[in-house]
């Protein structure tokens, strides 16, 4: 019996959950007409059919026909898969590939001439689809209408029109965000910097946009792109539509902004939605222009610095442990403020966490080398885990064996009965059942010849001891640390060791506290390539021991290793 799996999708979220079942539905109606067996579901809801990219649905859909789990998949139509062109190529070969065709109830079963031209005709109606859209949308924007979302210190109107239905895109004034909108203009054009503005509001319990904290970014924005609090245009009455343009990443199938020449920009006067006056607005505006400049200076000589500085040509991090450190409280990162001290950015920028406690950089890093040299990669923790090693090797070990045992005793047995079934048809025996008891026998032998092909090769049952590597590699590091040739290098294999470091303050004034987070899998990789890399350099093959190590990472995977500092 042929084995289905079923795919659907609706890819806006102002459509109904139903509408997947519906695709369903009527799939499995006609599977049941055809006498094919239903062995499994897809299924994306509210995502877009231009990229299958992101789509977990149409992705697992892909690795279980390659893993053997179905023989056709059933959709609806075509565009219920996808709207791309190029994605619906590139799953077509990738299930022509696994001999899985796609059936859909519109066109039949889908070939080469589908591809290309259903293909091409929805990568068209998806085309005419957005020119409409916009169309519609750039109307609403000449007539003062929304033409997309509600900024802040704004509400929706709703209202019918004279036949009862609802008029879309109205929206007026709302008094109490627009005292917060004034606000926030008039501290910052008296000198007060978005994230102190930020940090205050939130202090004070105000919602920010969409009910979210406020954060500096929220204020300042983007001067050219139009963000921000103080850059938009409707405050001052100014409705200011199509400045930026979305368009899919092909790689990821994420939207990335672009900016619209000026000239394209629709410009609509709608005064009754001004909240500021046109003074407070260009005091903004010039405290805006003294902060880009200075901004500008201080790059100029940053980059300055970096030309004369040789050193300074490779990107690297701002210090040992940049992007590494995290709060205890918030769980949001710790950064560099200041001269040399690591503070909780959303205590400094958004005053929504209440963490204080800030540490010296060398004193963190101190404390981190010690950590990591005395507990992360101590000699014992390492004979600790390499023990832990050897028993689910040995556990794994034994279950291969096992399974690839008995699949080799079922192999042999189902030769065995189709070199029967052979004999009995060339002796003029044959019935029609045996047609279909020769096809099960013949797939039942690839099955068990593609397991038997992917059974991995033993791990070694027996481990040498790996404390005299660890003491070794661990002092290799620390010295290369000191060494200013190999500073750099040292300290890019030492971030690789560390997942995070989590600050939390202590009871006490200035106290506090630093948990490291390690990976033994990712010290034993390491290990075993500063190994390799040794043999590499004496011209000779990695030893044993290195040779097991390389076997060691390439399986197991240890809990991760957690402890103060």
């Amino acid at each position: 019996m042929t084995r289905v799996a079923l795919y659907a999708r609706y890819s806006d979220d102002k459509q109904r959950d139903a509408s997947i079942e519906d695709q369903f539905r009527i799939c499995r109606e006609h599977a049941q007409r055809e006498g094919w067996q239903i062995v499994g579901t897809y299924k994306d809801a509210a995502i877009s059919g231009a990229s299958m990219i992101l789509r977990p649905g149409i992705q697992a859909l892909v690795q279980d026909a390659q893993a053997g789990q179905f023989d056709m998949v059933l959709a609806e139509a075509l565009d219920r898969i996808s709207r791309d062109q190029a994605d619906v190529a590139t799953l077509f070969k990738h299930l022509q590939f696994a001999g899985v065709p796609i059936v859909t109830l519109a066109e039949g079963e889908i070939t080469e001439l589908h591809v290309g031209l259903k293909g091409t005709m929805n990568a068209l109606f998806l085309k005419d689809l957005a020119a409409k859209t916009r169309r519609g949308l750039r109307g609403r924007v000449v007539e003062g209408k929304s033409g997309g979302g509600i900024s802040f210190g704004y509400r929706v109107v709703k209202q019918l029109d004279a036949r009862g239905d609802l008029i879309r895109g109205d929206r007026d004034v709302d008094e109490g965000q627009a005292i917060i909108v004034r606000r926030i203009f008039r501290e910052f054009a008296a000198g007060i910097g978005p994230r102190t503005i930020a940090r205050t509001l939130n202090e004070e319990g105000v919602p920010g946009p969409g009910g979210k904290p406020w954060n500096d970014t929220t204020i300042r924005g983007h001067v050219k792109r139009g963000t921000g609090l103080i850059n938009n245009e409707l405050y001052i009455g100014r409705l200011v539509w199509n400045r930026m343009r979305y368009i899919k990443d092909p790689r990821t199938g994420k939207r990335v902004s672009r900016m619209n020449p000026e000239a394209e920009w629709v410009v609509t006067e709608v005064p009754a939605l001004r909240i500021i006056d046109d003074e407070l607005w260009e005091s903004a505006k010039a405290r805006q222009s003294e902060i880009a400049e200075k901004y500008a200076n201080v790059v100029e000589a940053v980059r300055e610095h970096h030309r004369n500085n040789k050193l300074n040509t490779a990107r690297r991090p701002k210090s040992l442990l940049s992007g590494l450190v995290f709060c205890g409280c918030c769980s949001g990162p710790y950064s560099l403020r200041g001269a040399g001290r690591f503070a909780c950015s959303n205590h400094i920028s958004k005053g929504n966490c209440t963490n204080k406690a800030t540490i010296r950089q060398d004193e963190l890093e101190t404390r981190v080398l010690a950590g990591i040299r005395n507990k992360l990669m101590a000699p014992e923790i390492a004979a600790d885990a390499m023990r832990a090693y050897a028993e689910e090797m040995n556990r794994l070990n034994r279950e291969r064996r096992a399974n690839s045992d008995a699949w080799r005793t079922e192999l042999a047995k189902v030769e065995k009965d189709i070199r029967g079934m052979i004999e009995a048809i060339k002796a003029g025996m044959f019935h029609e059942s045996m047609k279909g008891e020769m096809t099960a026998l013949e797939a039942r032998k690839a099955e068990l010849t593609s397991l038997l092909a992917d059974v991995p090769q033993d791990m070694p049952d027996i481990l040498p001891a790996a404390s005299s590597i660890y003491a070794r590699k661990v002092q290799e590091l620390t010295d290369a640390l000191g060494d200013p040739e190999n500073q750099q290098e040292a300290a890019d294999q030492l971030r690789a060791l560390i997942d995070r470091i989590v600050l939390t303050p202590g009871d006490t004034r200035g106290e506090i506290f630093a948990t490291l987070h390690g990976d033994l899998r990712t010290i034993l990789e390491w290990t075993a390539r500063q190994e390799g890399k040794a043999g590499a350099k004496r011209n000779t093959p990695a030893g044993e021991t290195a040779g097991v190590l390389e076997s060691v990472v390439a399986g197991v995977g240890f809990e991760p290793t957690t402890f103060r500092l």
